[in-house]
C-alpha cells in the first residue's frame, strides 16, 4: 500500500481484497481507459448509481463494454420504476465524482447488484479519484460486497 492510495482502495482492503492501483491520468474513452490499464473493456468494471426511490439507492456494476438491462434489473428488484440520478445527486448519494463511483468507501453502503458475467475473473475500477484505477479479484470483491450476482445486461 503507497502512502497516496485513494481512500477506496484503502477500503477494499480493509474488507480482505488484494487491490492493485494504476495511476494512468485523464482518459476520454472506455477504450483509452482498456488501453492505458492494459487491458480488454470488458474488464473494466462500470458502478452505476440507480435510483430506486427518494433517498434510495443501488450500485450496479456492469461490464466496460456492456449496458444494464433496465427490464432485467426491474424485474430482479421486483420494481416498477428505476432512475439515475443526475451527476450532483450521485455525488451527495456516494461521496464520488461520475467516472469514479465505487462502492468502497462509499459515504453510504449501499445494496450492490452486478452482472453475472462480471465474475470468475481479475477486474479494473474507479477508485474514487480521476485518472486512478484499482484491480481486484472479482469473486472476492463480489463476496465483500454482499453483491446479488444477475444476469442483468
Amino acid at each position: 500500500m503507497e502512502p497516496t492510495d485513494p481512500a477506496a482502495a484503502t477500503a477494499a482492503r480493509a474488507s480482505g481484497l488484494e487491490v492493485t492501483v494504476t495511476r494512468h491520468g485523464p482518459v476520454s474513452s472506455l477504450a483509452e481507459a482498456a488501453a492505458v490499464r492494459g487491458i480488454e473493456p470488458r474488464d473494466i468494471v462500470k458502478t452505476m448509481v440507480v435510483r430506486r426511490a427518494a433517498d434510495d439507492f443501488l450500485f450496479v456494476l456492469v461490464p466496460g463494454d456492456a449496458e444494464i438491462s433496465w427490464p432485467k434489473l426491474r424485474a430482479l428488484l421486483g420494481v416498477s420504476r428505476l432512475s439515475m440520478p443526475d451527476a450532483e445527486t450521485a455525488h451527495r448519494a456516494t461521496g464520488y465524482r461520475r467516472g469514479t463511483i465505487t462502492p468502497f468507501g462509499a459515504t453510504t453502503a449501499w445494496p450492490v447488484i452486478a452482472d453475472a458475467s462480471i465474475a470468475g475473473r481479475r477486474v479494473s475500477m474507479g477508485s474514487g479519484v480521476h485518472g486512478v484505477a484499482m484491480s481486484v479479484d472479482a469473486d472476492a470483491m463480489l463476496a465483500a460486497l454482499g453483491a446479488v450476482v444477475a444476469d442483468i445486461v
